[in-house]
């Protein structure tokens, strides 16, 4: 047997996780149409190839179609030529979405909420008109860890990203097929494959809080390296009983929102 070349090797390996995911979450069902947000990134690029190989699949069938959004007023560029002919190779249809927004009409918003929150409303818009019953981002295993970080720091609130999330304001249903993968592994591929880098990167992408809980994740894995499969394990092994009830203030006093909690 000829041996595996480091692109076959690492893209194997991500698409066990894929299926993984996809599987275990139920992601995929008979007659879904889904559409792919195509940023140009490494994640993306390799989202839309596991899920143009997936669409070839007789069970369950789905069909896909990718869309990548430009923010005008954001110094962020992919090379959209390159993304043209990516697709085109893989047989899906690339829609090119050109979007801006004003930073002024919501100061209390940074402008990393303003561009995400823009881009995902141009991305639910399409897939409306396009008769999408789902969208799927690249979000690999990182941004969910990460993201819980943030939220545990910033918000003080236990929460992250859900693989499937159903929404309330729109008929559609966001999945996260790239869950189980570890970034570095999607970095490899991307290398391996050639996959070119970005013409502009975000002029915000190290300055964010989001950037520091890279740091401290990577700080996390130096310390134990268990430490990613431990923080991922800890979203689904929630432990009430060993938690501090939430407090309630009535009349200027806190108080245990969850009194027989509070007994124990």
């Amino acid at each position: 047997m000829p041996k595996l070349t480091e692109q076959q090797r690492v893209y194997r390996q991500i698409a066990r996780q894929f299926g993984r995911a996809t599987k275990g979450y139920d992601m995929l069902q008979d007659d879904d149409k889904i559409l792919i947000g195509l940023s140009g990134g490494k994640d993306s690029l390799t989202l839309l190839r596991l899920m143009a190989e997936r669409s070839r699949i007789l069970k369950p069938r789905i069909e896909i179609i990718a869309a990548h959004v430009t923010m005008s007023n954001i110094p962020y560029k992919s090379d959209v030529t390159f993304l043209k002919e990516f697709c085109n190779g893989l047989g899906v249809e690339l829609h090119i979405l050109d979007c801006s927004f004003d930073s002024c009409t919501d100061t209390r918003k940074s402008p990393c909420f303003l561009c995400s929150w823009n881009r995902r409303k141009a991305l639910f818009t399409l897939a409306q008109e396009s008769g999408c019953n789902k969208i799927a981002l690249g979000h690999n295993q990182d941004d969910f860890i990460e993201t819980m970080l943030m939220n545990m720091t910033f918000q003080g609130a236990f929460s992250a990203m859900a693989p499937v999330m159903t929404m309330d304001k729109f008929p559609i249903t966001v999945i996260r097929p790239l869950c189980l993968v570890k970034e570095m592994d999607v970095e490899a591929y991307a290398k391996a494959s050639g996959f070119p880098q970005q013409i502009k990167d975000c002029p915000h992408e190290n300055s964010s809080n989001r950037k520091s809980m890279k740091d401290l994740l990577e700080q996390l894995e130096a310390l134990n390296p268990e430490a990613r499969y431990n923080l991922w394990g800890a979203m689904s092994n929630i432990q009430p009983s060993l938690l501090p009830p939430r407090m309630e203030k009535r009349d200027g006093t806190a108080r245990p929102g969850n009194s027989e909690a509070a007994k124990e």
